[in-house]
């Protein structure tokens, strides 16, 4: 709307302006300019007219001790009379009138001192010199027209009546002068007239332009005010942000002056519009921005949105514990905003949000890496739960400049060939044979040293690495166990990122066909545990996947809070149930939920696979609950494709042998 009025304002304030209303505007624009150059007229036209002394030397000596008193008379007394005028803050009009009525009187004194010379004949010729005072008040001052015009008269009058009192003069001469005189009244004031137009139509246009330039202006400030605010917050954005920061960051350098950075994120927010719509999500995000902005506001703090339903704060720290203050007091606002969100999987019913916070240190070398940390800590947040807030901690192993090594390496891990698989058996319960194996992936450094999965797999995840090593261990998988027939079925995980990129089933067609594998034999595992929005996407990604023939288990279960959605949901081949529920089996209340788990599955028809098998005691109570696969290091731990049969695992019927032979010393 701003923006649209700037565009008008010249059209629309110009034609409401009368006539008058210019009239009287051009007027006191220039009140002003008006008394300035009146006042240096008036002081050149008073030193010329003393100049002109020495002309009354050269043709009227015989009076000059006279014209040169009057000329001193006259001139002083104008100056005295103009400066108190502008002392007293006249207007215009009435200086311009003063100073006219000091020219016609210098003309007059002069011509009552001049004219009582004896030189008649050099006077005769001498007195139209007069036609001098007359243009002056019409193009020498910059009068309006009616003074000028009323001035120039009056020294017509005044020349008409010297020219019929000066008796020595023949007529004819009379004539010719007062014809010079009335021609030189009749061009000047017609030229002063014209001046006058001119001046008005100066400024008329000068006034256009300032009104287009003001336009211009208010138009420039719109969109200066357009690009640095998101559309629909009203909050600066990222753009405006990002100068903000660099701002901070110059301070920073240049004077030490520390600031915080504080990341907040809209807990399952797109859950809520999967849920309620996204009209409702952006009144959601409207209603959060308003309160988050109102307390940053308070705390002297700038506030913008940094993207979706991130929002990012740049506060001044005098001490660390400000910014964590700011962090619970922003947490607290919008809890206490009580916006319901019925559909969260953590037992919360409204809207909460995440905040990572990081600030200034002398480690600090660009603003980004602040920017770095707070989005660390605020991942961390949300591993955490959510709804809650962490600083970054850089004397923390977990918040440690590896991630960011682990970042880099990730970039060149596949051309470099630091990423690897092994893999892990999956046996039959029953026969003890391999029925599968599952794909794991291990990450080494550039000097060596291995990198864990629970670190480098939340950073590929972050970074977008999962998607191009997601898509590589298929592919490993495909060519290097399926084709070979080395096993008959074996499952990678999948991570939410790759189920929400488009072309990932497409691209598991394409593998699947080019190493002529059938779909059967390739699982994939999706974890419960981890954060994966149940929405159109991932369903439709899955249902393809399930068309070409491939085998969906869900990995974990019973970690979450999306079990039973899912469960309900897609119909899984397989259900993994972590390995805290078996180690819990020491007591009897842990026994008691294993098999509750396992009726609930049983009645849903999925087959079972049991994790964390590493005892003998585990592999026989797997047996007694009829369980249809384990996996474990009692089993089999993890190891490339080709030690895969090397493996050195217990056989099930040695297992039964000695269960036997416990049973009929039992029984002897």
């Amino acid at each position: 709307m701003m923006h649209v009025l700037a565009e008008t304002a010249a059209a629309t304030v110009w034609p409401t302006l009368s006539p008058e209303r210019l009239r009287c505007l051009y007027e006191e624009k220039s009140e002003s300019g008006r008394k300035s150059a009146t006042r240096k007229g008036l002081w050149t036209a008073v030193a010329v007219y003393l100049a002109y002394s020495f002309t009354d030397y050269l043709f009227i000596g015989d009076v000059v001790r006279y014209t040169v008193a009057g000329r001193l008379a006259v001139g002083v007394s104008a100056l005295c009379v103009l400066e108190f005028l502008l002392y007293r803050k006249a207007k215009a009009d009435t200086v311009d009138m003063a100073a006219a009525v000091s020219v016609l009187a210098a003309y007059l004194v002069w011509l009552l001192t001049a004219q009582m010379t004896a030189a008649g004949d050099a006077f005769s010729y001498y007195m139209v010199f007069g036609a001098i005072f007359m243009m002056s008040v019409n193009l020498f001052f910059s009068f309006r027209f009616p003074v000028a015009l009323a001035a120039s008269a009056t020294n017509v009058l005044i020349f008409t009546g010297a020219l019929y009192l000066f008796a020595p003069m023949l007529l004819l001469h009379k004539l010719i002068l007062g014809a010079f005189c009335i021609s030189c009244f009749v061009f000047t004031s017609y030229v002063n007239l014209q001046l006058n137009r001119e001046r008005y139509k100066v400024f008329l246009n000068a006034f256009e332009a300032s009104l287009q330039q003001a336009a211009a202006d208010e138009r420039g400030r719109a969109l200066l005010h357009l690009s640095n605010t998101d559309s629909l917050t009203g909050l600066e954005n990222r753009r405006a942000v990002d100068q903000r920061l660099r701002d901070h960051w110059q301070r920073w350098q240049d004077d030490r002056v520390p600031f915080a950075v504080l990341l907040i994120d809209v807990d399952y927010f797109k859950r809520y519009n999967d849920c309620y719509g996204h009209q409702e999500g952006d009144r959601c995000l409207i209603a959060v921005s308003e309160l988050l902005r109102s307390v940053a506001e308070s705390w002297d703090s700038i506030i913008g949105r940094y993207g979706g339903e991130e929002f990012i704060v740049i506060t001044p720290m005098p001490n660390s514990e400000r910014a964590v203050e700011l962090a619970e007091a922003m947490c607290a606002a919008v809890m206490s905003l009580a916006w319901p969100h019925e559909h969260r999987r953590d037992g919360t019913t409204v809207i909460t949000v995440s905040v990572g916070v990081s600030y200034t240190r002398d480690e600090s070398k660009q603003v980004e890496k602040v920017i770095h940390e707070a989005d660390r800590a605020l991942y961390a947040a949300k591993a955490a739960g959510r709804n809650t807030l962490v600083v970054f901690d850089p004397e923390d192993p977990e918040s440690s400049d590896d991630s960011e090594d682990i970042a880099a390496t990730l970039k060149i891990a596949l051309d470099h060939g630091l990423v690897s698989l092994v893999y892990q058996p999956i046996r039959n319960v029953q026969t003890g044979k391999t029925d599968a194996v599952e794909a794991l992936m291990r990450l080494s450094m550039l000097d060596g040293t291995s990198v864990p999965p629970v670190k480098f797999i939340p950073v590929a995840e972050r970074t977008g690495s999962i998607v191009e090593l997601g898509r590589w261990a298929i592919r490993t998988v495909c060519r290097d166990l399926l084709a070979a027939d080395l096993v008959q079925v074996a499952s990678v995980n999948v991570s939410p990122i790759e189920l929400k990129t488009p072309g990932f089933a497409t691209y598991v067609a394409a593998t699947l066909a080019e190493f002529g594998v059938t779909g059967a034999r390739l699982a994939f595992e999706i974890t419960e545990g981890v954060e994966l929005e149940i929405d159109q996407d991932v369903v439709r990604c899955i249902s393809d996947l399930r068309k070409l023939g491939a085998q969906v288990w869900l990995d974990d279960f019973g970690t979450g809070f999306a079990g039973l959605s899912w469960l309900r949901l897609i119909e899984f081949d397989t259900v993994k149930i972590d390995r805290s529920f078996l180690h819990d089996c020491n007591t009897e209340r842990g026994k008691r939920m294993l098999l509750d788990i396992i009726s609930l599955l049983r009645n849903r028809g999925v087959q079972i696979l049991i994790e964390g098998v590493e005892t003998i005691e585990h592999q026989r109570l797997m047996q007694q609950y009829g369980i249809n696969q384990i996996q474990g290091y009692f089993i089999g731990r993890p190891a490339p494709a080709a030690q895969l049969e090397a493996d050195n695992v217990l056989q099930f019927s040695m297992i039964r042998n000695l269960d036997s032979k416990r049973l009929f010393r039992n029984g002897s």
